[in-house]
Protein backbone atom coordinates (compact mmCIF):
# COMPACT_ATOMS: atom_id res chain seq x y z
CA UNK A 1 0.00 0.00 0.00
CA UNK A 2 1.28 3.45 -0.95
CA UNK A 3 0.95 6.47 1.31
CA UNK A 4 -0.38 9.48 -0.61
CA UNK A 5 -0.41 13.08 0.64
CA UNK A 6 -2.56 15.52 -1.34
CA UNK A 7 -1.84 19.20 -0.63
CA UNK A 8 -3.69 22.34 -1.73
CA UNK A 9 -4.43 25.76 -0.33
CA UNK A 10 -6.75 27.82 -2.50
CA UNK A 11 -10.36 27.53 -3.60
CA UNK A 12 -9.52 26.73 -7.26
CA UNK A 13 -7.08 24.02 -6.18
CA UNK A 14 -9.67 22.52 -3.86
CA UNK A 15 -12.27 22.38 -6.65
CA UNK A 16 -9.86 20.64 -9.00
CA UNK A 17 -8.33 18.30 -6.43
CA UNK A 18 -11.57 17.17 -4.78
CA UNK A 19 -12.24 14.59 -7.54
CA UNK A 20 -8.67 13.29 -7.09
CA UNK A 21 -9.21 12.98 -3.33
CA UNK A 22 -12.36 10.92 -3.87
CA UNK A 23 -10.68 8.85 -6.56
CA UNK A 24 -7.93 7.76 -4.19
CA UNK A 25 -10.37 7.25 -1.33
CA UNK A 26 -12.30 4.83 -3.52
CA UNK A 27 -9.26 2.51 -3.53
CA UNK A 28 -8.42 1.98 0.17
CA UNK A 29 -6.82 -1.40 -0.50
CA UNK A 30 -4.07 0.27 -2.52
CA UNK A 31 -3.66 3.77 -1.06
CA UNK A 32 -3.43 5.26 2.42
CA UNK A 33 -4.43 8.87 1.75
CA UNK A 34 -4.07 12.05 3.82
CA UNK A 35 -5.21 15.57 2.94
CA UNK A 36 -3.25 18.69 3.89
CA UNK A 37 -4.52 22.24 3.33
CA UNK A 38 -2.35 25.29 3.77
CA UNK A 39 -5.43 27.54 3.76
CA UNK A 40 -3.72 30.06 1.48
CA UNK A 41 -7.39 31.02 1.11
CA UNK A 42 -9.51 30.45 4.23
CA UNK A 43 -13.25 31.10 3.98
CA UNK A 44 -13.26 30.60 0.22
CA UNK A 45 -11.49 27.27 0.70
CA UNK A 46 -13.78 26.09 3.47
CA UNK A 47 -16.89 26.54 1.30
CA UNK A 48 -15.47 24.17 -1.30
CA UNK A 49 -14.28 21.59 1.23
CA UNK A 50 -17.79 21.43 2.64
CA UNK A 51 -19.46 21.16 -0.77
CA UNK A 52 -17.20 18.32 -1.92
CA UNK A 53 -17.20 16.59 1.48
CA UNK A 54 -13.41 16.78 1.85
CA UNK A 55 -12.06 16.79 5.40
CA UNK A 56 -8.37 17.69 5.85
CA UNK A 57 -6.14 15.61 8.07
CA UNK A 58 -3.70 18.52 8.37
CA UNK A 59 -4.89 22.13 8.35
CA UNK A 60 -1.93 24.52 8.44
CA UNK A 61 -4.16 27.63 8.55
CA UNK A 62 -1.46 29.88 7.12
CA UNK A 63 -3.59 32.76 5.85
CA UNK A 64 -2.74 36.05 7.57
CA UNK A 65 -4.06 39.57 6.84
CA UNK A 66 -1.74 41.48 4.53
CA UNK A 67 0.56 38.49 4.05
CA UNK A 68 2.99 38.93 1.15
CA UNK A 69 4.58 36.27 -1.04
CA UNK A 70 7.80 36.16 0.95
CA UNK A 71 5.92 35.54 4.18
CA UNK A 72 3.63 32.95 2.62
CA UNK A 73 6.52 31.09 1.00
CA UNK A 74 8.45 30.90 4.27
CA UNK A 75 5.34 29.86 6.20
CA UNK A 76 4.47 27.05 3.77
CA UNK A 77 7.89 25.41 3.68
CA UNK A 78 8.31 25.59 7.45
CA UNK A 79 4.82 24.23 8.14
CA UNK A 80 5.19 21.35 5.68
CA UNK A 81 8.28 19.87 7.33
CA UNK A 82 6.48 18.39 10.37
CA UNK A 83 3.61 17.11 8.19
CA UNK A 84 6.03 15.21 5.97
CA UNK A 85 7.88 13.85 8.99
CA UNK A 86 4.65 12.72 10.63
CA UNK A 87 3.01 10.96 7.68
CA UNK A 88 6.12 10.04 5.65
CA UNK A 89 4.27 9.79 2.33
CA UNK A 90 5.52 7.86 -0.68
CA UNK A 91 3.77 10.26 -3.08
CA UNK A 92 2.97 13.95 -2.75
CA UNK A 93 0.29 15.38 -5.08
CA UNK A 94 0.19 19.10 -5.83
CA UNK A 95 -1.91 21.04 -8.30
CA UNK A 96 -1.33 23.71 -10.89
CA UNK A 97 0.44 26.94 -10.18
CA UNK A 98 -0.11 28.36 -6.70
CA UNK A 99 2.56 29.27 -4.17
CA UNK A 100 1.22 26.38 -2.08
CA UNK A 101 1.88 23.94 -4.92
CA UNK A 102 5.38 25.10 -5.81
CA UNK A 103 6.63 25.36 -2.24
CA UNK A 104 5.01 22.11 -1.09
CA UNK A 105 6.65 20.41 -4.06
CA UNK A 106 9.97 21.86 -2.94
CA UNK A 107 9.37 20.65 0.62
CA UNK A 108 8.56 17.20 -0.75
CA UNK A 109 11.77 17.22 -2.78
CA UNK A 110 13.79 18.12 0.31
CA UNK A 111 12.14 15.22 2.15
CA UNK A 112 12.86 12.73 -0.65
CA UNK A 113 9.18 12.26 -1.56
CA UNK A 114 8.04 11.55 -5.14
CA UNK A 115 6.12 14.62 -6.33
CA UNK A 116 3.16 14.25 -8.71
CA UNK A 117 1.85 17.33 -10.52
CA UNK A 118 -1.83 17.58 -11.52
CA UNK A 119 -2.60 20.11 -14.29
CA UNK A 120 1.01 20.10 -15.45
CA UNK A 121 2.43 21.77 -18.53
CA UNK A 122 0.44 25.01 -18.80
CA UNK A 123 2.65 27.86 -20.00
CA UNK A 124 2.66 31.50 -21.10
CA UNK A 125 6.50 31.61 -21.19
CA UNK A 126 6.36 35.00 -19.42
CA UNK A 127 7.32 34.52 -15.78
CA UNK A 128 5.65 37.82 -14.88
CA UNK A 129 2.29 36.98 -16.46
CA UNK A 130 0.47 35.62 -14.61
CA UNK A 131 2.58 36.49 -11.57
CA UNK A 132 3.70 34.43 -9.69
CA UNK A 133 1.78 31.50 -11.18
CA UNK A 134 3.84 31.05 -14.35
CA UNK A 135 7.10 30.68 -12.44
CA UNK A 136 5.38 28.43 -9.87
CA UNK A 137 4.35 25.90 -12.52
CA UNK A 138 7.76 25.94 -14.18
CA UNK A 139 9.45 25.32 -10.82
CA UNK A 140 7.03 22.51 -10.01
CA UNK A 141 7.78 20.86 -13.35
CA UNK A 142 11.49 20.71 -12.51
CA UNK A 143 10.70 18.93 -9.23
CA UNK A 144 7.88 16.56 -10.21
CA UNK A 145 8.46 12.95 -11.22
CA UNK A 146 4.97 12.41 -12.62
CA UNK A 147 3.16 14.98 -14.74
CA UNK A 148 -0.59 14.82 -15.41
CA UNK A 149 -1.08 17.12 -18.40
CA UNK A 150 -4.64 18.14 -19.27
CA UNK A 151 -4.04 18.34 -23.04
CA UNK A 152 -1.58 17.40 -25.78
CA UNK A 153 -0.47 21.04 -25.93
CA UNK A 154 0.45 20.95 -22.24
CA UNK A 155 2.35 17.69 -22.82
CA UNK A 156 4.27 19.29 -25.67
CA UNK A 157 5.24 22.21 -23.44
CA UNK A 158 6.77 19.76 -20.98
CA UNK A 159 8.56 17.83 -23.72
CA UNK A 160 10.07 21.08 -25.02
CA UNK A 161 11.55 21.64 -21.55
CA UNK A 162 13.21 18.22 -21.49
CA UNK A 163 10.70 16.32 -19.34
CA UNK A 164 10.82 12.62 -20.18
CA UNK A 165 7.85 11.51 -22.30
CA UNK A 166 7.44 8.40 -20.13
CA UNK A 167 6.71 10.62 -17.13
CA UNK A 168 3.88 12.59 -18.80
CA UNK A 169 0.27 11.45 -19.07
CA UNK A 170 -2.59 13.28 -20.80
CA UNK A 171 -5.65 12.96 -18.58
CA UNK A 172 -7.92 15.90 -19.32
CA UNK A 173 -8.58 18.40 -16.56
CA UNK A 174 -10.19 17.53 -13.24
CA UNK A 175 -12.20 20.77 -13.44
CA UNK A 176 -14.55 18.92 -15.79
CA UNK A 177 -14.99 16.16 -13.19
CA UNK A 178 -15.81 18.80 -10.56
CA UNK A 179 -18.16 20.63 -12.92
CA UNK A 180 -20.13 17.44 -13.64
CA UNK A 181 -20.39 16.77 -9.90
CA UNK A 182 -21.56 20.32 -9.18
CA UNK A 183 -24.15 20.50 -11.96
CA UNK A 184 -25.58 17.17 -10.82
CA UNK A 185 -26.00 18.45 -7.26
CA UNK A 186 -27.51 21.74 -8.45
CA UNK A 187 -30.14 19.85 -10.42
CA UNK A 188 -31.01 17.50 -7.55
CA UNK A 189 -30.71 19.72 -4.47
CA UNK A 190 -31.88 23.15 -3.35
CA UNK A 191 -29.21 25.71 -2.43
CA UNK A 192 -30.31 28.80 -0.45
CA UNK A 193 -27.68 31.03 -2.07
CA UNK A 194 -28.93 30.18 -5.56
CA UNK A 195 -32.51 30.83 -4.47
CA UNK A 196 -31.45 34.23 -3.09
CA UNK A 197 -29.67 35.25 -6.30
CA UNK A 198 -32.70 34.17 -8.34
CA UNK A 199 -34.80 36.63 -6.34
CA UNK A 200 -33.10 39.60 -8.01
CA UNK A 201 -31.63 38.18 -11.22
CA UNK A 202 -34.19 38.40 -14.02
CA UNK A 203 -32.86 36.05 -16.71
CA UNK A 204 -35.04 37.80 -19.29
CA UNK A 205 -32.33 40.45 -19.18
CA UNK A 206 -28.83 39.36 -20.28
CA UNK A 207 -26.62 38.50 -17.31
CA UNK A 208 -22.89 39.16 -17.48
CA UNK A 209 -20.80 37.38 -14.87
CA UNK A 210 -17.60 39.16 -13.77
CA UNK A 211 -14.57 38.13 -11.72
CA UNK A 212 -11.21 39.84 -11.32
CA UNK A 213 -8.46 39.12 -8.82
CA UNK A 214 -4.99 38.80 -10.41
CA UNK A 215 -2.08 40.87 -9.15
CA UNK A 216 -1.18 42.18 -12.59
CA UNK A 217 -4.54 43.99 -12.70
CA UNK A 218 -4.09 45.75 -9.34
CA UNK A 219 -4.06 49.53 -9.58
CA UNK A 220 -4.49 51.18 -12.96
CA UNK A 221 -5.63 47.97 -14.65
CA UNK A 222 -8.47 47.40 -12.22
CA UNK A 223 -9.46 51.04 -12.48
CA UNK A 224 -9.76 50.71 -16.28
CA UNK A 225 -11.73 47.47 -15.91
CA UNK A 226 -14.19 49.16 -13.54
CA UNK A 227 -14.63 52.01 -16.00
CA UNK A 228 -15.41 49.54 -18.76
CA UNK A 229 -17.93 47.62 -16.63
CA UNK A 230 -19.65 50.86 -15.68
CA UNK A 231 -19.94 51.90 -19.34
CA UNK A 232 -21.44 48.55 -20.33
CA UNK A 233 -23.92 48.65 -17.45
CA UNK A 234 -25.01 52.21 -18.21
CA UNK A 235 -25.34 51.71 -21.97
CA UNK A 236 -27.19 48.39 -22.08
CA UNK A 237 -30.15 46.69 -20.45
CA UNK A 238 -28.06 44.05 -18.69
CA UNK A 239 -27.30 42.85 -15.21
CA UNK A 240 -23.65 42.52 -14.19
CA UNK A 241 -23.12 40.05 -11.35
CA UNK A 242 -19.71 40.51 -9.75
CA UNK A 243 -18.64 38.36 -6.76
CA UNK A 244 -15.84 40.58 -5.47
CA UNK A 245 -12.60 39.00 -4.32
CA UNK A 246 -11.84 39.87 -0.65
CA UNK A 247 -8.27 40.99 -1.39
CA UNK A 248 -8.14 44.66 -0.28
CA UNK A 249 -6.33 45.58 -3.49
CA UNK A 250 -9.52 44.55 -5.32
CA UNK A 251 -12.42 44.92 -2.91
CA UNK A 252 -11.97 48.57 -1.99
CA UNK A 253 -11.52 49.88 -5.53
CA UNK A 254 -14.35 47.82 -7.01
CA UNK A 255 -16.87 48.83 -4.38
CA UNK A 256 -15.85 52.49 -4.54
CA UNK A 257 -16.13 52.61 -8.33
CA UNK A 258 -19.15 50.41 -9.00
CA UNK A 259 -21.40 50.29 -5.95
CA UNK A 260 -23.54 53.19 -7.16
CA UNK A 261 -24.45 51.63 -10.50
CA UNK A 262 -28.01 50.31 -10.38
CA UNK A 263 -27.62 47.21 -12.56
CA UNK A 264 -24.26 46.06 -11.18
CA UNK A 265 -24.62 43.61 -8.30
CA UNK A 266 -21.50 43.42 -6.14
CA UNK A 267 -21.58 40.22 -4.08
CA UNK A 268 -19.36 38.82 -1.37
CA UNK A 269 -17.58 35.63 -2.53
CA UNK A 270 -20.23 33.02 -3.30
CA UNK A 271 -20.10 29.27 -2.90
CA UNK A 272 -19.18 26.99 -5.76
CA UNK A 273 -22.67 25.70 -6.65
CA UNK A 274 -23.99 29.26 -6.87
CA UNK A 275 -21.08 30.23 -9.08
CA UNK A 276 -21.65 27.25 -11.37
CA UNK A 277 -25.33 28.18 -11.61
CA UNK A 278 -24.38 31.74 -12.60
CA UNK A 279 -22.02 30.42 -15.27
CA UNK A 280 -24.83 28.30 -16.66
CA UNK A 281 -27.40 31.12 -16.90
CA UNK A 282 -25.18 34.05 -17.90
CA UNK A 283 -24.81 35.44 -21.42
CA UNK A 284 -21.02 35.57 -21.17
CA UNK A 285 -18.23 36.00 -18.62
CA UNK A 286 -15.66 38.75 -18.09
CA UNK A 287 -12.74 37.43 -16.04
CA UNK A 288 -8.99 37.22 -15.47
CA UNK A 289 -9.28 33.69 -14.04
CA UNK A 290 -7.53 30.65 -15.41
CA UNK A 291 -9.93 27.90 -14.40
CA UNK A 292 -13.03 29.81 -15.48
CA UNK A 293 -11.72 29.68 -19.06
CA UNK A 294 -11.97 25.88 -18.83
CA UNK A 295 -15.34 25.80 -17.09
CA UNK A 296 -16.89 28.35 -19.43
CA UNK A 297 -15.71 26.42 -22.46
CA UNK A 298 -17.27 23.22 -21.13
CA UNK A 299 -20.54 25.10 -20.54
CA UNK A 300 -20.52 26.72 -23.98
CA UNK A 301 -19.98 30.27 -22.67
CA UNK A 302 -17.92 33.06 -24.22
CA UNK A 303 -15.19 34.69 -22.11
CA UNK A 304 -13.63 38.12 -22.33
CA UNK A 305 -10.23 37.59 -20.74
CA UNK A 306 -8.81 40.48 -18.71
CA UNK A 307 -5.23 39.43 -19.35
CA UNK A 308 -2.55 39.93 -21.99
CA UNK A 309 -2.08 36.19 -22.60
CA UNK A 310 -3.36 32.77 -21.63
CA UNK A 311 -1.75 29.47 -20.69
CA UNK A 312 -4.84 27.78 -22.10
CA UNK A 313 -4.58 28.29 -25.89
CA UNK A 314 -6.95 25.36 -26.44
CA UNK A 315 -9.90 27.62 -25.59
CA UNK A 316 -8.70 30.27 -28.01
CA UNK A 317 -8.68 27.67 -30.76
CA UNK A 318 -12.19 26.60 -29.80
CA UNK A 319 -13.38 30.20 -30.20
CA UNK A 320 -14.45 30.53 -26.60
CA UNK A 321 -12.04 33.17 -25.26
CA UNK A 322 -11.20 36.65 -26.49
CA UNK A 323 -8.20 38.37 -24.90
CA UNK A 324 -9.06 41.98 -24.08
CA UNK A 325 -6.58 42.73 -21.29
CA UNK A 326 -7.26 45.69 -19.03
CA UNK A 327 -8.01 47.92 -22.02
CA UNK A 328 -11.20 49.85 -21.27
CA UNK A 329 -12.23 50.39 -24.88
CA UNK A 330 -11.43 46.81 -25.92
CA UNK A 331 -13.53 45.44 -23.06
CA UNK A 332 -16.49 47.67 -23.93
CA UNK A 333 -16.33 46.94 -27.66
CA UNK A 334 -16.06 43.18 -27.19
CA UNK A 335 -18.90 43.18 -24.66
CA UNK A 336 -21.06 45.17 -27.05
CA UNK A 337 -20.31 42.71 -29.86
CA UNK A 338 -21.33 39.75 -27.71
CA UNK A 339 -24.51 41.46 -26.57
CA UNK A 340 -25.50 42.27 -30.15
CA UNK A 341 -24.42 39.06 -31.82
CA UNK A 342 -23.12 36.49 -29.34
CA UNK A 343 -20.72 33.91 -30.67
CA UNK A 344 -21.67 30.27 -30.30
CA UNK A 345 -19.54 27.61 -28.67
CA UNK A 346 -20.34 23.99 -28.02
CA UNK A 347 -20.05 22.27 -24.67
CA UNK A 348 -19.97 18.85 -26.33
CA UNK A 349 -16.25 18.68 -27.17
CA UNK A 350 -14.25 20.26 -24.37
CA UNK A 351 -10.49 20.09 -24.99
CA UNK A 352 -10.18 19.20 -21.31
CA UNK A 353 -11.90 15.84 -21.50
CA UNK A 354 -15.24 14.39 -20.50
CA UNK A 355 -14.90 14.22 -16.72
CA UNK A 356 -12.72 11.13 -16.15
CA UNK A 357 -9.47 12.89 -15.35
CA UNK A 358 -9.37 11.93 -11.67
CA UNK A 359 -10.13 8.27 -12.39
CA UNK A 360 -7.32 8.21 -14.95
CA UNK A 361 -4.89 9.89 -12.54
CA UNK A 362 -5.59 7.27 -9.87
CA UNK A 363 -5.36 4.41 -12.37
CA UNK A 364 -2.03 5.63 -13.76
CA UNK A 365 -0.61 6.11 -10.26
CA UNK A 366 -1.67 2.63 -9.25
CA UNK A 367 -0.12 1.13 -12.39
CA UNK A 368 3.21 2.87 -11.82
CA UNK A 369 3.66 2.64 -8.07
CA UNK A 370 1.50 -0.15 -6.59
Amino acid sequence: MKKVLIVFGTRPEAIKMAPVVHGFRDQPDFFDIRICVTAQHREMLDQVLDFFNVHPDYDLNLMKPGQNLNQLTAAVILAMEPVLKDFRPDLLFVHGDTTTSAICALAGYYAGVTVCHVEAGLRTRDIYSPFPEELNRQLTARIASLHFAPTAHARDNLLSEGVCRDHIYITGNTIIDALHYATGKIESQAFPEIRHIKSYVDTEVPVILVTCHRRENFGAGLDAICSALKRVAENYDVKLIYPVHPNPNVNGIVRERLSGTENIYLLDPINYPAFVWLMKICKFIITDSGGIQEEANALGKQVLLLRSNTERPEVLGAGGVQIVGADEDAIVKSAEDLLRKPLKTSSDASPYGMGRAAADIVSITRGKYV
